[in-house]
């Protein structure tokens, strides 16, 4: 073979072998590609926020409270109204036994300023932290404007409760007034058979 064929041999060979390696690159670059998406749908899963059956539930008037569905009881509804006179005699548990705890992390929430016709609802929770189930035996408001709703009025060890109370501040006339209104709770926690919840708020003129 002349110097001049062999140059053209070498110059086709050079020319081919990019051709044979193209399979073999590309083949890389989609198994590359396919563990970066593969990376990217696991990273997604991960941080995505869990379903509610999983994950702490919170709403920004709650004020930040925390607490799991699992954890929420629902029995014997209490539908607390304006009812200020003396109630039945709280059942307590006898001291030899193990006993409730009321916890309310957050008991008053201050509305600002509001219109003298806005109805405003508000969340609260009773956990009970003690190890004994925590009876609700009476719920009472300080005013007809304002009435809640209990989800429970019996709530075991390591459950809450949700309370809904609802301010109506065109119930009365109190335009220009800053007001203040309430939820009694009365139960079988000894240390404290009277709990309080408590919104507030400066009505407007208009």
């Amino acid at each position: 073979m002349g110097k001049k064929a062999r140059r053209k041999h070498a110059a086709s060979k050079s020319r081919r072998e990019p051709a044979a390696s193209r399979p073999r690159t590309n083949k890389r670059a989609w198994l590359l590609s396919g563990i970066a998406a593969l990376l990217v749908l696991a990273g997604a899963a991960y941080v995505l926020p869990r379903g509610p059956e999983q994950g702490l539930q919170t709403t920004p008037e709650e004020g930040g409270l925390q607490y799991t569905p699992a954890e929420v009881v629902y029995g014997q509804p209490i539908d607390a109204v304006h009812e200020m006179k003396p109630g039945p005699q709280i059942a307590f548990l006898p001291l030899v036994q193990l006993q409730p705890n009321i916890e309310i992390p957050k008991n008053l929430y201050d509305l600002g300023r509001v219109s003298p016709k806005a109805v405003i609802k508000r969340k609260f929770i009773i956990r009970n932290t003690g190890e004994a189930p925590l009876t609700i035996s009476r719920a009472y408001t300080t005013c007809g404007c304002t009435t809640a709703r209990l989800t429970a009025r019996v709530i075991p060890p390591g459950k809450v409760a949700l309370v809904t109370l609802t301010f109506d501040a065109g119930f009365h006339d109190a335009r220009g007034k800053r007001v203040q209104r309430g939820l009694i709770i009365e139960s079988n926690d000894r240390r404290r058979p009277k709990t309080e919840l408590w919104v507030r708020a400066m009505i407007n003129r208009s």
